[in-house]
């Protein structure tokens, strides 16, 4: 057997291989809970190479520009498939008994403060909206959606808020650099955004958490 002849001997078992790989990194996309990073799918196929790792997302990716009802996207620094955003409200019906997990007005104006302003404290929060949101922060910590990064280098040492890997993923942001402009995430989540929202704040110096804090909010 001569060069040529083993090369076209191998083309078929390359291409056998580099299908399974793409039906499995699809696989691992599609049950995972949490967005599937490739840093997670390197270390599930170890025994594959990186390259056709990465070889497979884009594969994948590319077969999903096609896909009439569901899209690979690419979320929190990971890979999920979703329903396309033009099918949403058919999705919607489907949970439409889960309407309690949704969040109230109340909800989504002290996350969307907390997006645009962060970190931020609780007071703060509540001069921007105009009304005591410590019970809705309780909400919004209970559901993952913010966290607790720190204490402001202030008198009382007040704790700073910030939004989660959570907050992405539920909005569907890569990172934050994606949120859309203020009064487009207002239009689209149906609520007025509150006029201190709009306006520009200079940072302010962040303290750490104590250890025994850290543990308290994990």
């Amino acid at each position: 057997m001569d060069m040529s002849e083993e090369i076209l001997n191998e083309e078929p078992k390359v291409a056998a291989v580099a299908a399974e790989v793409k039906a499995v990194v699809e696989a691992l996309i599609f049950a995972s809970p949490d967005p599937m990073t490739p840093k997670m799918m390197f270390k599930l196929l170890a025994e594959e190479p990186k390259e056709d790792v990465l070889a497979a997302i884009e594969a994948l990716k590319a077969d999903y520009e096609n896909r009439p009802g569901l899209q690979m996207v690419e979320v929190a620094g990971g890979y999920q498939i979703v329903t396309r955003p033009d099918l949403h409200e058919w999705v919607r019906r489907l949970f439409h008994e889960r309407s309690s997990s949704k969040l109230t007005v109340q909800g989504l104006e002290t996350l969307a403060v907390i997006a645009y302003k962060q970190p931020i404290t609780a007071l703060e929060i509540t001069e921007i909206r105009g009304v005591n949101t410590s019970g809705v922060l309780s909400t919004l910590l209970e559901r993952h959606l913010i966290k607790i990064v720190g204490r402001k280098n202030v008198v009382g040492r007040p704790f700073l808020y910030a939004t989660t890997k959570e907050f992405l993923i539920r909005f569907g942001l890569k990172d934050l650099q994606d949120l859309p402009k203020i009064e487009d995430m207002a239009e689209a989540l149906g609520f007025d955004p509150p006029a201190g929202l709009m306006e520009t704040t200079p940072r302010e110096d962040m303290l750490p958490l104590d250890e025994d804090e850290i543990t308290s909010e994990a």
